[in-house]
């Protein structure tokens, strides 16, 4: 970025072919560093995701989740934020003054818990299936870091998946039972 700065400055004339030149390559550089930037942060993001499922999980579990199991996982996912939002609502309701001091990071917090919720019941969260033995013991192999959550294999897991994963899981039993 200085080597053009420095070419900028030999220019004689602010609207000559060089100039403009410069200047597109140097919006060129930032916006590709732009979007680097938000490939790292939605790694980030779906890391933090990736690594808080991990620790919810028993470390000596070996089994893959059932749908339910995982369904009530997620809806513990969605409460994570339940305690920082008491405390924000504890401090707005003490003085007169403090109503608005962390109303930012309140909104943040209910506009994230509203999306997440709304992907759950529409589309899908981009996660791991945990009903899947091979999905799971990719998960435990990660190493945690962001760089490697792009190599992880992610799902859209949605309410109605996993209603689905729980009908098939329901007949199969039934068919176990009928056969002894």
């Amino acid at each position: 970025m200085t080597n053009l700065r420095k070419e900028l400055e030999k220019c004689k004339h602010p609207n000559s072919r060089k100039t403009k030149a410069l200047g597109k390559k140097a919006r060129r550089q930032n916006n590709k560093h732009k979007v680097r930037l938000g490939h790292a942060i939605k790694s980030n993001i779906t890391g933090e995701k990736l690594s808080w499922f991990l620790g919810q999980i028993d470390e000596g579990r070996t089994e893959p989740l059932t749908p339910q199991e995982l369904e009530d996982l997620i809806e513990l996912y969605f409460t994570r934020f339940d305690e920082e939002l008491e405390q924000i609502n504890l401090k707005q309701s003490i003085g007169k003054h403090r109503a608005n001091q962390h109303a930012a990071r309140k909104d943040v917090i209910t506009m994230t818990l509203e999306k997440e919720r709304n992907e759950f019941r529409t589309g899908g969260l981009e996660l791991m299936n945990l009903c899947d033995p091979l999905k799971l013991k990719m998960l435990r192999d990660w190493d945690g870091s962001a760089l490697s959550v792009q190599h992880l294999k992610l799902d859209l897991v949605s309410y109605n998946m996993l209603q689905r994963l729980k009908e098939q899981s329901g007949k199969t039993e039934t068919s176990e039972q009928m056969e002894t």
